[in-house]
Parts: C-alpha cells; sequence; structure tokens
C-alpha cells in the first residue's frame, strides 16, 4: 500500500469500492464521489482502489487537481487522459477534433468545441480503454478541478452505463467551486476509537510516543487518520498542544504545522525545490529542476525530500505524500519566496522544449508552445505586485487560447486577472468586457452579471462597448427568466449596434424576440419593429431569416382580426439564401438565427417543413458537434413529429433533448422538455406523471408554462372535468401567451370543453382567431380541425356535413391523434341521433387508434360510446413490439434497423458502443429478435 499501509476502519468504505470494481469486470461502469475533510483518508481509499485494481487486471488513470491551477483550462483532464491519446484515432470524428482541439493538438480553424461534446468525447475514450480490460479512474483533490475538465468529467460520469468504467473523484469538504450533481457521493468520517488506536500503534512504532503522547494525539485527531500518522512525527507538537490547548488551532492549521516542522528540519536548497515543485502543476520534474537552477538548488538537493518521505519521483514525475503537504509547503513559504518560484517557473517555461507530453495546459506532444505560453503566462502574473503591461497582455493571449479551445471559464478569468493588471484604463475596461463575455458562454451567469456591473462603472464612452456588456447583462437576465429586465437590456444593446453594426445587432434583435416570446404581443410587436427597420444589405446572410421571421410572425399577431394570405416563401428557401450570403466553405453549426426560424415555421403550421429543417439541422449539430443546440433543435423537431402523430418518435426526440438540456444547465428548454412530456402523459391519463412532470417544468422557469397548462387541460378533458379544463384553456388561449404554439393548437379542446358545458360562448373569440390562423396555415389537417370544431359550435345544424368534411381532409394528411379526436366527437353525434348503427364505424377505428397510443381516457370514452350503442366493444389488440421499448433503446432499433453500425449509433446519440450494444440486447427479447438483421422487417410492420 505504499506510503498509506494498511487501512484501519474503512471495511465499509473498501466494500463499496470493491462492488464498484466487480461490476466494472462485468462490463457495468460507476462514478463514486468520497468527501469529507483533510486528512479524513480519501485520498489512502484511492491508493487502495488502485492497488486493489492492479490485481484484478484493471489499467488505471489518475490526476489530481492543485488550488493555484484551477483557472487552467483542462488541466486536470490533459493530465488524466494523457496515456490514452493514442486513442484518439479511434474516436467520432467531431469528439476526436474536440479533444484535439481542446489539448492544442490540432486547430482546424474553427471555433471552439460544444462544452458536452468534450465531455462525450471523454466518455467515448474511456470507453475505448475500457475496450481490453477494465478501467479505473482516480481523481484527487477534485475540488480543485479547473471548471473546463469538471464539467467534462462529469458529463462522462452521468452517461457512463456499459463500459466497464470506474471513475472515483475524492474531494474535501466545504472547499472550491465544485460540485457533482447527480453522482453518488461517500462521505467520510472520522474513525472509531478502536481503529484510531490501531493506525496509531502501527504507524507511531519507533517514535517513543509515551502514554500521555498517545493519549493527546488520539484527543487531537478526533479521528482523522492523516493527523494519526503525521501529528506524532511533529518535533513541536507536544509544546504546542501544551501552550496553545488541544483545540486552539483547527486540525487542518495542526496538520499543516506538523508538515512544516518536517519541512523545517529540510536544507534550504531543499526546501526551495520542494516549493517549486508545490507551485508547479503537473509534477514535471524536467521543468521543476529547471526552475530550481534559477534559484540555485540542482537535483542532488532533492534527496532529503525523498529520504523523508515528502516526495516521491517515478517515471520522470515527481508527487507529493499527500495533497496538504502540496499545499503546506507553498503557504508556509514567505511571499517573496512564492513570487521568486513562480517568476522561475514562468522563466523556465518560456526555455521548455515544444513537447511536453503531459502539460497541463496543453496535454500532448506538439501541444507545447500554446500550452506553455499560457502556463508561462499565469506564473507570471502569480509573480505580478503591482500593474503589468507585458504580463496583462500575455494573460490576454493566453485567455484568447483558452477561448478557442472551449476553456471559456479559464478565459474569463485569465481576462478578470489581465483587466486588474493593465495601467491603461482602456485596455482594462477592453480586457474586463472580454471577461464578461467569456463568463457568459460558461454559463457562470453571477460572475458575468458582476463583472459588466464593475465594467459599467468605469463608464466607457465607446458605443461598441456599451452594446457588449448590456448584451452580456440582458443574456444572463434572460437565461434567469427576468424576460422584461432581459428585453429592455438586449433592445439597448441593438440600439446602440444597429447604425455601424446592423449584422450583430440583428442577432440580438433575435435573442430579444426569444425574451418578447414569453412577455406578450406588445413586446413582441415592439422587436419585429425594431427587425423591419434594420438596414441590412441583401448580402447579409440574416437578411433572408430576418425576413421569414417578419413575414410569419407579424401577420400572426393580428390573426383573426384581418384576412391575410398564406406565407409564400418556404423556410427551406430561406435557409438557402442566408447560407448562400455566408463566407467560407461548408456549412457551420446552426446558430440561433437558423433555430430561431426553424422553430417559426411552427408559428404557421409548417409542422412538415419544420421536420425536415430540423432532422437537416439535427444532423448538421451532430456531425460538427454542436450539441448546445440539440436541445432547441430536438425540441421543435418533437413537436413536429407529436403533430404529425408520430408519437414514438416525438418522445425519443423530446427524452433525448431534455437529457442534453440537463447536461449543460439549460434550464429554459429542460422546462420546455418536462412540460412537453406532461402533455404525452397526459393523453395517457397518468395524473401522476403528469403532476411530476409539471412540477418539474415550472420549477425550471416560465418557459414550459403553455405546454404544461396545456397537457393540465388534456388530463382533465380526459378525465372528464370539462369546467377545469375550459378554465385553464381560456386563460391561456385569452393571455399574454396566445400565440404560442401549444396555446393556438389547444383552441379545439377548448371548444370540446365549452360545448360540454353548453357553453360555446365562451370559445368563440379564440376559434375565431383560430380559425383565420388555419386559413392562413392552409393545410388540410388546420381546415379538418375548424370544420370539427364548427361541428361542435353550431348544434345540429350541417353539423354532419362538417364532420364528413373533416374525416375527408384528416385522410388527406392523416394525423391519427386528431383523426380519432373526430372520429369519436361524429360517433357520439351519431349515437346520440339514435343513429346506432352508423355509429360504430368511427367509434371503432376512434377505439383501436387511442388503444395503440396508449390513450387510456380516450379509448375508455369511446369503449362506453360503443356499448351504448349496442356493440360490444373489440377486444383490445396486442400492442407492437416497439411499444414496449423506452425511448431511447427505440432510438437505437431504428437507427440499428437502418444499417448502422454501433459505433455509427454511438456517434449519433452520444453514447458509448458499448452501451448500444447493452441497449440493444435489452430490445431484442421484447421485439422477439434474435439479431439486428431482422430489425428492418420488424419496423416495416407498422407503428407501435
Amino acid at each position: 500500500m505504499g506510503w498509506y499501509g494498511e487501512l484501519h476502519g474503512r471495511a465499509q468504505e473498501q466494500a463499496v469500492i470493491a462492488g464498484l470494481l466487480a461490476d466494472a469486470r462485468d462490463g457495468r461502469s460507476g462514478a463514486l464521489v468520497l468527501r469529507g475533510e483533510p486528512g479524513i483518508g480519501k485520498t489512502a481509499l484511492l491508493e487502495h482502489a488502485a492497488a486493489t485494481a492492479a490485481g484484478a487486471g484493471f489499467r488505471t488513470v489518475r490526476a489530481s487537481g492543485v488550488e493555484y491551477e484551477a483557472e487552467l483550462p483542462f488541466a486536470v483532464l490533459s493530465l488524466l487522459l494523457a496515456p490514452a491519446l493514442d486513442r484518439l484515432p479511434a474516436l467520432p470524428g467531431p469528439q476526436r477534433r474536440a479533444l484535439e482541439h481542446v489539448f492544442g493538438l490540432a486547430d482546424d480553424g474553427g471555433g471552439p468545441p460544444d462544452r458536452l461534446l468534450t465531455g462525450l468525447a471523454v466518455l467515448t475514450l474511456l470507453a475505448e480503454l475500457a475496450d481490453e480490460q477494465p478501467l479505473l479512474c482516480l481523481v484527487d483533490d477534485a475540488q480543485w478541478l479547473d471548471r473546463e475538465s469538471a464539467a467534462a468529467l462529469l458529463l462522462a460520469a452521468r452517461r457512463l452505463q456499459a463500459e466497464g468504467v470506474v471513475l472515483l473523484l475524492a474531494a474535501r469538504e466545504g472547499e472550491g467551486h465544485w460540485s457533482a450533481p447527480g453522482l453518488p457521493e461517500l462521505r467520510l468520517g472520522g474513525l472509531d476509537a478502536a481503529a484510531a488506536a490501531a493506525l496509531l500503534a502501527d504507524r507511531s512504532t519507533g517514535l517513543g510516543l509515551g502514554p500521555a503522547a498517545r493519549g493527546r494525539v488520539l484527543a487531537e485527531a478526533h479521528g482523522n487518520p492523516l493527523a494519526l500518522v503525521e501529528l506524532p512525527q511533529s518535533e513541536s507538537h507536544a509544546e504546542s498542544a501544551t501552550v496553545a490547548g488541544a483545540d486552539a488551532v483547527p486540525l487542518t492549521g495542526r496538520l499543516q504545522l506538523a508538515y512544516h516542522g518536517q519541512v523545517t528540519r529540510l536544507p534550504a536548497a531543499t526546501q526551495t525545490l520542494l516549493l517549486v515543485a508545490a507551485a508547479e502543476e503537473s509534477g514535471d520534474l524536467a521543468l521543476v529542476l529547471r526552475a530550481g537552477a534559477l534559484l540555485g538548488a540542482g537535483p542532488g538537493d532533492l534527496g532529503p525530500a525523498e529520504d523523508a518521505g515528502l516526495v516521491r519521483v517515478a517515471d520522470t514525475r515527481l508527487a507529493f505524500r499527500h495533497p496538504l503537504l502540496r499545499s503546506a509547503v507553498h503557504r508556509r513559504a514567505p511571499l517573496a519566496q512564492r513570487l521568486a518560484a513562480h517568476r522561475a517557473l514562468a522563466e523556465a517555461l518560456t526555455a521548455t522544449p515544444t513537447a511536453t507530453p503531459t502539460a497541463a495546459a496543453g496535454g500532448a506532444t506538439g501541444a507545447g508552445e500554446g500550452a506553455d505560453a499560457g502556463r508561462r503566462a499565469w506564473h507570471l502574473a502569480l509573480a505580478a505586485t503591482g500593474p503589468d503591461e507585458p504580463t496583462a497582455a500575455a494573460l490576454e493571449r493566453a485567455a484568447e487560447q483558452a477561448a478557442h479551445r472551449g476553456g471559456h471559464a479559464g478565459a474569463a478569468t485569465a481576462y478578470e486577472r489581465a483587466a486588474r493588471l493593465s495601467p491603461a484604463r482602456g485596455d482594462a475596461t477592453r480586457r474586463a468586457t472580454c471577461a464578461a463575455e467569456a463568463a457568459v458562454e460558461a454559463g457562470e451567469l453571477d460572475r458575468a452579471a458582476a463583472l459588466a456591473e464593475e465594467t459599467l462603472r468605469r463608464a466607457p464612452e465607446d458605443p461598441l462597448t456599451l452594446a457588449q456588456l448590456h448584451l452580456v447583462q440582458g443574456v444572463e437576465r434572460f437565461w434567469r427568466g427576468s424576460h422584461e429586465h432581459a428585453l429592455e437590456l438586449l433592445l439597448r444593446s441593438a440600439g446602440l449596434a444597429a447604425e455601424e453594426h446592423p449584422g450583430p445587432a440583428a442577432r440580438v434583435l433575435i435573442q430579444a424576440f426569444h425574451a418578447a416570446w414569453y412577455l406578450g404581443e406588445a413586446q413582441l410587436s415592439r422587436v419585429l419593429a425594431e427587425l423591419s427597420a434594420l438596414r441590412l444589405t441583401d448580402a447579409d446572410p440574416a437578411a433572408p431569416l430576418i425576413g421569414y421571421l417578419l413575414d410569419v410572425t407579424r401577420p400572426l399577431l393580428g390573426a383573426g382580426a384581418v384576412p391575410v394570405e398564406p406565407v409564400a416563401v418556404a423556410v427551406a428557401e430561406s435557409v438557402a439564401r442566408a447560407r448562400a450570403g455566408r463566407t467560407g466553405a461548408g456549412r457551420s453549426a446552426p446558430g440561433l438565427d437558423l433555430m430561431t426560424v426553424c422553430g417559426a415555421t411552427l408559428i404557421i403550421g409548417r409542422d412538415d417543413e419544420t421536420v425536415r429543417l430540423a432532422e437537416e439541422l439535427v444532423a448538421e449539430a451532430r456531425a460538427l458537434g454542436a450539441v448546445g443546440a440539440l436541445p432547441t433543435l430536438l425540441f421543435f423537431l418533437a413537436e413536429g413529429e407529436l403533430f404529425a402523430g408520430r408519437r414514438q418518435e416525438a418522445l425519443a426526440h423530446a427524452t433525448e433533448s431534455l437529457r442534453i438540456a440537463e447536461d449543460i444547465g439549460q434550464t429554459q428548454w429542460a422546462a420546455q422538455m418536462h412540460s412537453f412530456l406532461a402533455w404525452t402523459s397526459a393523453v395517457d391519463g397518468d395524473e401522476e406523471a403528469v403532476a411530476a412532470a409539471v412540477g418539474r417544468s415550472l420549477a425550471a422557469g416560465v418557459a414550459g408554462r403553455p405546454w404544461s397548462e396545456w397537457a393540465l387541460a388534456v388530463l382533465d378533458l380526459g378525465r372528464g372535468r370539462a369546467e377545469e379544463c375550459l378554465s385553464r384553456l381560456e386563460a391561456l388561449t385569452s393571455g399574454r401567451q396566445w400565440f404560442h404554439v401549444s396555446a393556438m393548437r389547444s383552441v379545439p379542446d377548448l371548444v370540446e370543453a365549452a360545448v360540454r358545458l353548453r357553453e360555446p360562448e365562451r370559445a368563440a373569440a379564440p376559434f375565431a382567431r383560430f380559425r383565420g390562423w388555419a386559413e392562413r396555415v392552409d393545410r388540410p389537417w388546420a381546415a379538418a380541425l375548424v370544420l370539427r370544431c364548427e361541428a361542435l359550435l353550431g348544434g345540429e345544424t350541417g353539423a354532419e356535413e362538417r364532420y364528413l368534411a373533416a374525416l375527408k381532409l384528416h385522410a388527406e394528411q392523416p394525423r391519427p391523434w386528431e383523426q380519432a379526436r373526430t372520429e369519436l366527437l361524429y360517433g357520439e353525434w351519431l349515437r346520440r341521433g339514435r343513429r346506432r348503427g352508423e355509429a360504430r364505424t368511427p367509434l371503432r377505428s376512434a377505439l383501436r387508434t387511442f388503444e395503440q397510443s396508449d390513450a387510456a381516457p380516450w379509448a375508455r370514452r369511446a369503449r362506453t360510446e360503443l356499448g351504448a350503442s349496442g356493440s360490444a366493444a373489440p377486444e383490445r389488440e396486442a400492442p407492437g413490439p416497439l411499444a414496449q421499448l423506452t425511448p431511447q433503446e427505440s432510438q437505437i432499433v431504428r437507427l440499428a434497423a437502418q444499417g448502422l453500425s454501433n459505433r455509427d449509433i454511438a456517434a449519433q446519440l452520444f453514447l458509448s458502443s458499448r452501451t448500444v450494444g447493452y441497449h440493444l440486447y435489452k430490445a431484442y427479447p421484447k421485439l422477439g429478435v434474435a439479431a439486428r438483421g431482422e430489425l428492418p422487417e420488424l419496423l416495416l410492420r407498422g407503428p407501435g
């Protein structure tokens, strides 16, 4: 067990680790966070796991966070994955490029990789490492993980399933900025009295401790294993305990004092080398020795520290006996010595050869020059004592490099430090503005808001700088759900930029359109007026998209008031024109403008166009690794598929959208997807699931409120609670969000509820608006819904003709759910008119569709009506095999049926190929097949 010897009193924790390792040998993955105070035994348990795994045939990779290097982007990830870089060619193209980009191995000229894509690439790389033997990943001092490494590792950890990987992370309680939502945690307490006494006896042999000294150590240690090992070795321990009292100094402080005593006994040159090693984040022995030489220390001076067991050297790496020792060495040194160590490291990095395979900021051979420049800049910054323009400029370059690699959090910190080191006010303002923008990109909203506010207090006069800062504030407010404040800030930003920079202003106004969408007609009209006033040239790629958005949205706000012509231009044409205007070869990742016009097609009922464009944009986003665009696009795709009656596909897209949105903290889209899934549960009549999904949606913000209200109304209508349904939908269809996709499409439900209550007048105004909207939509399915509503509202006069005309239009453009609803209403009308024999045909057809869709309340209603018509309801048809699959299994099976390999499917769905195989293994028995070759024929048999 090396430095840590036998573990005492940790049988339960060892059993948990043994279970994870056993699962990994069987192909199952797991992750665990070990938490506790310094010295409580986290590192010892990691060492125990490593030793156990080595004896069981595991491969092990490991790294550790360092407090004063926690702002170097991807530092820990580079160290952890350095042994795996030979596996990069096996990764799907976007994932390989993402890791090459963040490690500085290649620069394809594109923008920074998506944060989720980097995490998924880490997952795939870990799966590749585990392909031949199970893999153990150890990360110590995780509380000091840089934000980019932490995000990538947590994303990978949450998606581990069937790779044979164990990820163990150890973190101190209450220190650092790191948290691990979604991962299981094991909190370590102090050893019990027996285990503490046994450990002290085991590790204090030869120290000559008498009973009184032992009792004093046991009392002070409070069961902390490191204290039980280190305190007896401190020459000053007995004196400090007597003079200061056992509780005068916190335990961590007493441990650092113990280490201080051990280090102080070493020769001065040895202490210098230890300080340099403590200040250097990667454990690179050659770099430590070069920097030490600049301070007068040579390789031979390391011997006393090795002899004392404070450090060890293996494979050109230097490691401290315990992470707390590294911290103690750095903190105990006088300020002048710390500054000198950082200056020496900066100078040594200037002379570093460009091949640095495990450089913390670069990570691999070929990454050295750019990576070392970033590290050098940070050491210069840590050595700076006042304004310093050369250091500020070096930090700014490091920030630019970090942002280019996707390290936005590290870039924000570098820009912010550069601003504080800038002697000139203009440079400080510019760099602080860049810091605020980088913080928004990193999703650090509190930090972005504080930086923007602080920079605005400097009263910058440049309009573009003001526009940038207001944009930061507006986006921050928008993502917090403060849409009114966000709208004002975004309009202010666009106004400052519109004259000189109309293209960027257009993109700010598209963000403002999003904010106004949740506020109401007046605010939306205001944004549309600003978009109309922009002086965009025909060559600007935003021009056709803005034109399409205006053409779609402006007439909507007057729907039902004046007749309007259907939109003449297809969205595909506008997108093609926009793309033709963009410079550069190939297609870029879908931006906010493309995503907005994709969603706008739903506003005017162009569901078929939505599906085609969303599928195209989703494929591009997957191919280019723009994972951050996927929640939005998959939501639009799910809506289009649902409205078209392809519910299984809609559920699969919605489930994936939700998972990605939660992975990357897109709470707005998580709210949308929870409410969308609530609607699908409402159709099933699952009251508990609807309540849970609506609760999660509303907790995430207001974005999902319209879909949530519709979901609750559909549940009420299916359960026969017409008054509750009508009240909800009156508020939705007459409120400030009446123009939302879900609000407009809920009008037929409102009409049915009002007629059931014999209060059709309550539906009159929303239906008039709906009819005008449907005329503009100009699609058979929309006209069919209008006819159905007219049949309900018109009483007996002309009802049959309208029902029959509606069913004819349904046949032209099949939408099973809506067609079954019309058949049910027509059958009920026939049965009430004592035409029971004629009622049975539409009622049986409706029942079949409802049962295939698992729409239990609606199926019960159809069965009841059939019974009232004098006909026994037929036995329920067995659901098709596909209906038994989970949404993820359904997605995988459909892709496998298209001939895609497990690896191809994994790349599409951002899973490991082993996880894909695991889901297929689970799906085959449900489907009654033995091999993937049988899947195409199975899918041809039809839905369900």
